[in-house]
């Protein structure tokens, strides 16, 4: 069974073993392991978090490191991941969005059977039996901010706001242009991208978390990523991408928590989950060290409008200090992994990041001594304090192990039928692919 330990040990025992073919004029292809040669490790996002949780629990064997969208933290509740998108998204646009969503979670939680089905109705979900899951679909436009790079331009994700924003050729303003004209501009954009996304696959089998019988959740070919990754979250880092705490801004409704993805859990592996279960991230975070990482030669570059930074090093929540044998970059200009392509160094911040980064690490291995392992040092714990200013809301921030929303998913779904419905094994779209945004741009 896949895990963090065993992926970890993938890489040491890679670097410990493997055989280069080198000219012999050259290098002996069989003695190139981390003994006699600086080896680095890079990778982004899960590689990258990879590369801070290899150093620390085999420190020595790889020489540096270089991570980029670390996602370092395990979080079970990871509601911070459409942070930087409410942040740094056009201000009329998550006005909007803002209103839409709380008008929809009270009207799925308070509203009477008539409303809730006008409103899904509105949204082009007719046939969605429950609400959260209709509620959740929402979410899909908001995942295309992670496509975004410095080179994209504005991509499916603008193309959404402009649905919203855009009225006879005109932009609203900063606050938008309210909730009627919303709900309307959202509910003909949605109508469009469900069609075009589901087809002729029934609605619920597109759409629906509840029918367990459904063949995606069983498929066990050798090259399923996803159900490795889902696999991890299960088990080991959460990262459920939910709505925010009460009390908070929120562009995703709150009626999706991590109640709803850990009770997907139980489709995708009935035998290790029998029951819904809460991922082991106090234990990962232990094990690894999370946001409190101290490795020498481990050089991170995150960015402030990656969804994906409050589980980095840079989450606005433990904002650690820069040091000169921990160096920690911030982007402005970047997004997801956006410094590991040369061609995104349009961007200042990014060629300056790349350029800084060769500097270093040709520092880095011409310290390297063969055989000699590296010393833990204390590389410090200063923390920066919490960012604040992102928001213009009064509102104090959340506490970082806030609990979620409590949700009644009875009363949410009252008048609907939890048992399967009949399918022919297509797969529901929204727990599986995170790519159904890079279907052609909706036209209104």
């Amino acid at each position: 069974v896949h895990t963090i330990e065993q992926a970890i040990e993938d890489l040491v025992y890679f670097a410990r073993n493997v055989h280069l073919p080198f000219p012999e004029a050259i290098e002996d292809g069989n003695n190139v392991g981390p003994d006699k040669n600086p080896w680095i490790l890079v990778g982004g996002s899960y590689s990258g978090a990879l590369v801070s949780w290899t150093m620390v629990s085999h420190p020595g064997v790889f020489h540096a490191g270089y991570s980029s969208s670390g996602v370092v933290q395990a979080i079970s509740y990871y509601w911070g991941y459409f942070e930087p998108i409410r942040q740094y998204m056009p201000k009329n646009c998550s006005a909007d969005v803002e209103r839409v969503i709380n008008h929809m979670d009270l009207t799925f939680t308070f509203g009477s059977k008539k409303e809730k089905d006008a409103l899904k109705t509105k949204f082009g979900m007719p046939n969605v039996t429950h609400y959260d899951d209709v509620a959740g679909t929402l979410r899909n436009q908001l995942w295309a901010w992670q496509s975004l790079t410095p080179a994209s331009g504005g991509g499916a994700f603008f193309t959404f706001c402009d649905a919203l924003e855009m009225k006879n050729g005109t932009a609203a303003g900063p606050n938008g242009w309210g909730l009627k004209h919303a709900l309307d501009a959202w509910g003909q954009y949605e109508t469009k991208y469900v069609a075009n996304l589901c087809g002729d696959t029934p609605q619920d089998d597109c759409l629906g978390s509840y029918d367990s019988s459904l063949a995606y959740y069983h498929t066990i070919e050798v090259d399923n990523a996803y159900r490795s990754w889902l696999w991890f979250c299960c088990n080991e880092v959460g990262y459920w991408q939910d709505g925010a705490p009460l009390g908070w801004p929120s562009i995703v409704t709150r009626l999706i928590t991590p109640q709803y993805d850990e009770r997907q859990c139980t489709y995708w592996f009935p035998e290790a989950f029998p029951q819904a279960t809460r991922a082991k991230t106090l234990d990962t975070n232990r094990k690894y060290d999370g946001w409190n990482v101290k490795e020498e030669r481990l050089f991170f570059v995150n960015a402030n409008k990656d969804p994906w930074r409050e589980a980095t090093v840079s989450s606005d929540y433990h904002r650690r200090r820069s040091t000169s044998r921990q160096p920690i970059h911030v982007l402005t200009s970047g997004y997801h992994c956006s410094d590991l392509l040369t061609r995104f160094n349009i961007a200042p911040d990014i060629k300056q990041v790349q350029d800084t980064a060769v500097e270093t690490f040709t520092k880095w291995i011409k310290e390297f001594v063969p055989g000699q392992r590296n010393a833990k040092k204390d590389l410090g714990t200063e923390i920066e304090p919490l960012v604040r200013e992102r928001d213009e809301a009064s509102t104090t921030i959340p506490s970082v192990d806030v609990t979620p929303p409590v949700v009644d998913l009875g009363v949410v779904n009252s008048g609907v039928s939890t048992s399967p419905s009949s399918n022919d094994g297509a797969s529901p779209r929204h727990v599986g692919p995170k790519n159904a945004w890079q279907l052609p741009p909706v036209q209104v």
